[in-house]
């Protein structure tokens, strides 16, 4: 004779009733036990562990009357349909959301190179047109000293073409120099600030598509308590599919 058959099924049930009250049996335990054999799947399936069941599980869900004809494990497992096709929603809006925050990053990342492209163009310029007068500025000064001629009428045209001191240009591009570099060094720290943004952003999504069936809800309204009697099923249901509905039949 096996030694299950041996304990009778008072002691059986005080077994499961403890495992279940002491909260360290799951909806998914109380299933795998029931496989077992013809005994256990009758005592598993009695209404009072699935009440208890669906009490902490589902402390909003009603139990049934003693007069209804639906059984604590039947409500169990609507409640389990109902919990997981909400999960399912808020995944949905969670994946939305990240992938919203995903694809703004990336526009200001669009819009931070847009800018950088242009401050680097526009600083390009002003030191290109800073070392012309430069030149300018030294064709000048020569024009005090001794040169031939020909030296000395080119010279003469570079600074006739000078609409502005050139003096007061060379400062002002210097300036504009100065303004382009500290732009320059604003932007890229932007630019490498919202790259952190985008990237942590991009595993956030993974997780979530890793993870279809967390609880995304907001959870400032609960109790500590409702949180840790619920995590209980969070944690025990890894994919969007039927795994886990089929251990309620």
């Amino acid at each position: 004779m096996s030694w299950k058959n041996e304990l009778p099924d008072e002691l059986w049930r005080k077994i499961l009733e403890t495992g279940i009250k002491a909260s360290n049996f799951t909806y998914k335990d109380l299933c795998c036990v029931s496989i077992c054999c013809r005994r256990l799947h009758r005592l598993s399936n009695e209404d009072s562990l699935w009440s208890h069941l669906l009490s902490v599980d589902f402390p909003n869900q009603i139990s049934p009357p003693p007069s209804s004809s639906s059984s604590s494990k039947s409500l169990y497992r609507i409640s389990f349909e109902k919990e997981r096709e909400r999960k399912l929603l808020n995944h949905k809006r969670a994946v939305l959301r990240k992938e919203s925050q995903v694809s703004e990053h990336l526009r200001k990342l669009r819009e931070f190179e847009v800018r950088l492209r242009d401050e680097r163009r526009k600083l390009k310029s002003a030191v290109s047109e800073l070392s012309n007068l430069h030149k300018v500025s030294q064709a000048s000064v020569a024009l005090n000293v001794w040169q031939p001629e020909v030296v000395r009428g080119r010279q003469r045209q570079m600074v006739e073409q000078c609409v502005v001191p050139v003096e007061s240009r060379i400062r002002a591009l210097e300036m504009e120099v100065k303004l382009c570099n500290q732009q320059l060094q604003v932007f890229d720290k932007a630019y490498r600030d919202e790259k952190r943004r985008l990237d942590a952003a991009k595993e956030e999504l993974k997780s979530l598509m890793y993870h279809p069936l967390q609880d995304y809800k907001p959870t400032s309204n609960e109790s500590h308590e409702n949180r840790k009697k619920r995590k209980k099923l969070k944690t025990c249901i890894d994919t969007p599919d039927k795994q886990g509905a089929w251990l309620l039949e």
